[in-house]
């Protein structure tokens, strides 16, 4: 019997999703475990494997790219070959086939299998860098003219009408007016999750960052491909630190109702990245066991991803903490929001040079942040939390 194909949900309170393009094309052969289309919940786009095989029938009423979906909506079918759709809406079972054999009409020269990126004439197309353009825009590629190959929407396509339109990066339109799009709807309710579920204390104090400016100034000079941020330098040092911290190194379960251990080896730290549709938090894992250069890669390749709309569900969950930096904004302290099931995230503010009495009394200058931490107080006292900020400046106090 034909397998329904149905707008799946990605998290308990997801209700609704975009649609982003489908990866087979009508009439194509799939077999399970190949990727059917693509989808963004809960601020992640995501693959959606089949789970069946089959021969793709699109549903006639079936999403357009970049539409808004509601969770369980039919998006096609799985059919044996010669099948025809169900019209009686009866409930379908899966497929089982193991021995499919695309249709003759389907094969190449001497039966050989069509070429996967092969295009539909019924199916608009367009390239990465396109999708990842119209993403950071806020153009719907799906409704352009595309100038490329049998019609693939190229990035110039995209540019061509961002500028037409008087699209910004920001998706704000000439008019003024904010599209609440689906991942922006979803990161305000995790937002308001956070605000309901914890008991956020914020704790603020300053720290000499002299030696971590002179650091990748250096780095600079030597032009190092790699020079570190300061958001990846705080990360090495809040990994070191946590590791003497147990208290700090906790999360809650999916429930909000018990707290578990994390060894640090597993040690991932969230790093806050602003998008055009919002701040999103990737991952960057087992920081405690990584050098200053896997973490600098890795977060450049995280923060690309996050601003290109690439980013996974793997890679925004398992934070053990997060941090956020407005330094670059002028912003000194201010109230970071927790990252649940995080149970703390550090913000870091701008660097300002102030003047400092050295151990002689001599005055000289010194460059300064200050440092927010808010962290759980249902989770944590106020004293253990207070304890780890202290060692976390007395830890970036001491580099040399």
């Amino acid at each position: 019997m034909a397998e329904e194909i149905r707008f799946p949900r990605l998290g308990w309170s997801m209700e609704e999703g975009r649609f982003v393009q489908w990866l087979k094309s009508d009439g194509d052969l799939v077999r399970e475990g190949e990727i059917l289309f693509e989808m963004e919940g809960e601020k992640a786009l995501q693959e959606i494997e089949s789970v069946g095989n089959g021969i793709l029938k699109i549903a006639a009423d079936a999403p357009q790219p970049d539409e808004v979906v509601q969770v369980g909506r039919l998006l096609g079918y799985l059919l044996l070959p010669n099948e025809k759709v169900p019209e009686d809406g009866s409930p379908s079972q899966p497929t089982v086939l193991t021995d499919v054999q695309p249709k003759a009409d389907e094969q190449g020269p001497q039966g050989i299998e069509p070429a996967e990126d092969s295009i539909s004439e019924s199916r608009v197309i367009a390239t990465p860098r396109a999708r990842r353009l119209a993403q950071e825009t806020g153009v719907v590629w799906s409704e352009l003219v595309g100038s490329g190959r049998d019609g693939r929407i190229r990035e110039a396509d995209v540019r061509n009408a961002a500028k037409a339109l008087n699209v910004s990066s920001q998706g704000v339109h000439k008019d003024g007016a904010n599209r609440f799009t689906p991942r922006r709807k979803m990161i305000a309710e995790r937002l308001r999750m956070s605000r309901e579920q914890t008991i956020p204390v914020t704790l603020t104090t300053q720290v000499d960052v002299s030696q971590l400016v002179a650091y990748r100034e250096m780095q600079k000079k030597m032009q190092n491909v790699r020079v570190p941020a300061f958001t990846d330098l705080f990360a090495k040092h809040v990994a070191i630190v946590l590791a003497r911290h147990p208290a700090m190194s906790i999360r809650w379960n999916h429930d909000h109702t018990e707290l578990h251990d994390v060894p640090a080896s597993e040690f991932h730290i969230g790093i806050a990245v602003d998008t055009s549709d919002g701040l999103l938090v990737p991952v960057i894992r087992d920081v405690s066991t990584k050098s200053l250069d896997e973490i600098v890669s890795q977060s450049k390749a995280l923060i690309e991803k996050a601003r290109s709309g690439r980013l996974t569900r793997e890679e925004m969950s398992g934070g053990v903490l997060s941090i956020t930096n407005l330094g670059s904004f002028g912003i000194d302290a201010f109230t970071p929001i927790i990252n649940a099931p995080e149970i703390a995230i550090l913000g870091l503010g701008a660097i300002r040079r102030e003047p400092m009495f050295d151990a002689y009394g001599q005055v000289k200058a010194v460059e300064r942040m200050v440092l927010s931490l808010t962290f759980d107080h249902a989770a944590v006292d106020g004293a253990p939390a207070a304890a780890f900020l202290k060692d976390l400046v007395s830890e970036i106090e001491s580099v040399h």
